[in-house]
């Protein structure tokens, strides 16, 4: 539902924000927030699952893990706070824009294991309640803040309300999700007192040790995820910066499909893995889960790239935008590649051998800094989205390697790597071959579609009966 919101909320904000370069500062202000929630959850929450099914200390586990990332949310909030202006000064913000991410950040934070803590209780309706809560909230304030706010400011100049109509309309999306993100904490309060304020040193270091890899990947993923955008405005010239931000950062949403089935594959796959990492059959399960990954995930990257062009007018409505577009088929594999990885990571993870997906990570931001440095002064945004996939495929294929070394998977390569490979050269023949003939495209998903059929029909139909 968050990534749905931000599906929805972007043309709106396209068309509501005054030009390109005010939708460049917002995406590049969110890559921010990305970095920031993976620095201040320091892989708190993958630790907390991992000890809470593997240590017979549940409580304490618990309580220390909260503990913790109530003290270092607050201090990182006040630290923030203080040194709001050479922030904003050293990052070329505006200050108020540094204090709504402080904010965000730190409301963020304390909601980390209150989540986790549903999801590992099996508890998917009271997680999915506050979340999508969270989701309705935001976009209700985005309304206000855009539509109703200026019409009320407008009958009553001189009133109290007034005074949260700005000109730079940036601020009321960076409010929204201030206040929304304030009432997440309150619905997840009670869980302080349910989990319980303690803390354990001995635990602590032993989850901090095992999350500590994590949070090196984290910023690393952090890097691979957005860096680019940030790249771009720092490198480009400052007149035409947030501009170029703007409408790659806008075609690059095309790829939220693909994201929106990563992200709720990601959310119940996670806690899965871990709980049946001693059954007997769980490697033949988890080479299962990552086949119709593939197989699904293939099938969502040619159909947005087929029907980019209707799709296109829904989610991006200004026209001077679409000239980013060519980033799509790129952005779409990078993210399918990406999923594929998140699989993959299993291995180390119920090992515990957390420092390769550290190191994996790693190699991927390395990848990616490169490939912009040098291919953005050339190519500009079409060097970032080449980036973005040279990346998150070099991570799959090293993960694949030294997971089958450690921890050995049956995999089914041949199956996936013929799903990937046909939508890839499908994808490539329609939007750069065909250009994006809606007719040639449409065959390319019937003779996909087909070949699901013939190739997995028979164990799809086991599995329905089965479910």
């Amino acid at each position: 539902m968050p990534r749905i919101l931000g599906l929805i909320l972007t043309p709106f904000y396209i068309h509501e924000l005054p030009n390109k370069a005010d939708y460049g500062v917002y995406s590049s202000l969110m890559v921010y927030l990305i970095l920031g929630n993976v620095m201040l959850s320091y892989g708190m929450e993958t630790a907390f699952f991992r000890f809470m099914n593997k240590s017979e200390r549940k409580s304490e586990v618990q309580s220390t893990a909260l503990t913790a990332l109530l003290i270092s949310s607050v201090l990182f909030c006040v630290l923030g706070l203080l040194f709001e202006n050479p922030i904003a000064q050293w990052l070329h913000y505006t200050p108020a824009f540094i204090g709504y991410a402080v904010g965000i950040l730190t409301l963020d934070a304390l909601s980390v294991i209150p989540f986790a803590w549903f999801r590992n209780q099996e508890m998917p309706i009271k997680y999915s309640f506050v979340k999508i809560s969270n989701v309705l909230i935001n976009f209700s304030l985005n309304i206000f803040f855009f539509v109703g706010l200026p019409a009320i400011a407008g009958e009553n100049p001189k009133g109290l309300i007034a005074h949260l109509n700005f000109e730079d309309k940036v601020h009321y999306i960076f409010l929204a999700n201030l206040v929304a993100s304030a009432f997440t904490l309150l619905m997840v309060l009670p869980l302080y007192k349910r989990i319980g304020i303690s803390f354990d040193k001995v635990i602590f270091k032993k989850m901090l040790k095992y999350a500590f890899p994590v949070l090196i990947a984290g910023i690393a993923f952090s890097i691979n995820e957005g860096f680019d955008k940030l790249i771009l405005r720092y490198m480009l010239p400052k007149k035409v910066a947030d501009d170029v931000v703007g409408i790659y950062a806008a075609c690059y949403k095309l790829g939220v499909f693909m994201t929106l089935f990563v992200t709720a594959f990601k959310l119940g796959v996670e806690p899965f893995f871990f709980s049946h990492a001693n059954k007997k059959n769980a490697k033949e399960t988890y080479a299962n889960i990552t086949l119709y990954f593939s197989i699904f995930g293939s099938f969502i990257v040619l159909f947005v790239v087929v029907y980019a062009d209707i799709l296109k007018q829904i989610l991006i409505p200004e026209q001077v935008y679409w000239e980013a577009l060519w980033v799509v088929p790129f952005i779409l594999m990078a993210n399918l590649c990406l999923g594929i990885y998140h699989n993959l990571s299993v291995w180390y993870k119920v090992t515990d051998k957390t420092w390769y997906g550290a190191a994996i990570s790693i190699v991927g931001a390395v990848i990616t800094l490169s490939l912009n440095f040098m291919l953005i002064p050339i190519i500009s945004y079409k060097g970032a989205a080449i980036a973005t996939l040279a990346a998150y495929a070099g991570m799959m294929f090293i993960s694949y390697y030294y997971g089958q070394k450690n921890y050995k998977i049956p995999y089914n390569v041949k199956k996936i790597a013929l799903y990937m490979g046909t939508c890839m050269v499908y994808a490539t023949l329609s939007f750069y071959v065909f250009n994006r003939n809606i007719y040639v495209g449409t065959l390319f998903v019937f003779i996909f579609l087909l070949m699901i059929y013939i190739l997995e029909g028979k164990a799809l139909k086991k599995t329905l009966k089965k479910a």
